[in-house]
């Protein structure tokens, strides 16, 4: 199978999240790396540029896409890894030239760009890839097929947390300052960094949507502009309650992204950092621990791991499983044929419902926690 031709914009030498979009899209060798629009300045872009090698490099992502359009041998798909406030504006550029896009996460830094980045992919050809990279997780899928199944029964409770502690004290690298920055990052800080994997994790899961939500948010840190901390109720269409908490001054935690799911017949547990084990309690039995590719597994699970159980597979295989739904899809279009039903990635549509989340929950902590529904 012939390797899809990637782009990429931001990313550059010392952007953490772009390194792993370039592995992520290497482990499947599905990808080829071919041009780059990597930094804000064409200086960096080019210096970024020629340390990876890449055979064609640009200085700003309207002139990438402009040119890459007209090429023969232009890219295919089109990672954009920029900080969220030029998610937009870039994507945008690709999509109304049929270009696929795959985006990093919240799909953009205000509610109003959303909206109208939903419109331009709905209008585009392409496809629209939103890199939720935790629903690529083997057992997350696992968990997802035993709700669908019904073996929890009726979802009563929902509980997901990401804590995290890297924020505790303001800090001045380019990693932190973008993120506590509302012009870049959104108005929301920890529920629009962290807060909207745990939200698109409780929903991927459950297969449920969130109706209305309460918040209270809050930046501890003295100065800051942007939430550190927030503590949100959740009522989901049907009748389930949730509750979910995000912080990034929670010292002691690192990326402990954990969800509970509790319905009348059982109940579920799994955290990321611990991501190969899935516990499952049927009502009035033992808790049943599920391994992946174990005994138990299913084939949700199967068909995105690639070793045997006890191996562990984690943060860079479960990215790398979005890439390679993506490429799976994204050649079945070239092919002009249908994307097999088993592909699944986070949409554009995944994307609105996050910013909504994080719009609704500044609302809400804005009216003293007041309950606000979701600007579905």
């Amino acid at each position: 199978m012939s390797r899809i031709k990637l782009g990429m914009v931001g990313g550059g030498n010392d952007a953490f999240i772009g390194g792993v979009h370039r592995i992520a899209s290497r482990i499947d060798d599905r990808f080829e790396l071919v041009a780059g629009a990597l930094s804000s300045t064409p200086e960096k872009s080019q210096a970024s540029g020629a340390a990876l090698g890449l055979p064609r490099v640009y200085d700003d992502y309207k002139q990438m896409a402009q040119r890459e359009a007209r090429r023969k041998d232009g890219i295919d798909a089109v990672s954009i890894v920029t900080p969220n406030h030029v998610h937009y504006a870039a994507a945008r550029e690709f999509l109304k030239r049929g270009i696929h896009v795959i985006c990093d996460k919240p799909l953009t830094s205000t509610l109003a760009d959303a909206k109208k980045l939903v419109k331009a992919a709905e209008d585009s050809e392409a496809l629209f890839i939103l890199t939720h990279n935790y629903t690529g997780y083997p057992m997350v899928r696992q968990a997802r097929q035993i709700v669908a199944n019904g073996d929890i029964g009726t979802i009563r409770v929902v509980q997901v947390e990401y804590p995290q502690d890297w924020l505790t004290v303001e800090q001045d690298f380019k990693q932190a300052e973008w993120r506590t920055d509302p012009a870049r990052s959104g108005a929301g800080g920890s529920t629009g960094d962290i807060g909207t994997h745990a939200f698109n994790l409780a929903c991927f899961v459950t297969g449920l949507e969130v109706d209305s939500l309460a918040a209270d948010l809050d930046a501890f840190v003295p100065g800051r502009q942007v939430d550190d901390n927030g503590h949100v109720m959740l009522r989901f269409n049907g009748g389930a309650k949730g509750m979910l908490w995000c912080s990034q001054l929670a010292q002691g935690n690192e990326n402990a992204l954990r969800i509970r799911v509790y319905g009348d017949k059982g109940g579920l547990e799994w955290a990321q950092e611990d991501p190969n084990y899935l516990w499952h309690t049927p009502f009035g039995e033992p808790k049943r621990l599920i391994t992946r590719n174990g005994a138990g597994a299913g084939d949700a699970a199967g068909r995105v791991s690639r070793i045997p159980p006890g191996h562990p597979e984690g943060y860079l295989e479960g990215f790398a499983n979005i890439y390679t739904e993506a490429a799976t899809a994204i050649a079945a279009v070239k092919a002009g044929e249908a994307v097999p039903e088993d592909v699944m990635y986070p949409t554009i549509h995944d994307g609105l419902k996050g910013v909504q989340f994080v719009s609704a929950c500044v609302k809400s902590s804005a009216r003293n926690a007041a309950w606000v529904k979701l600007d579905h």
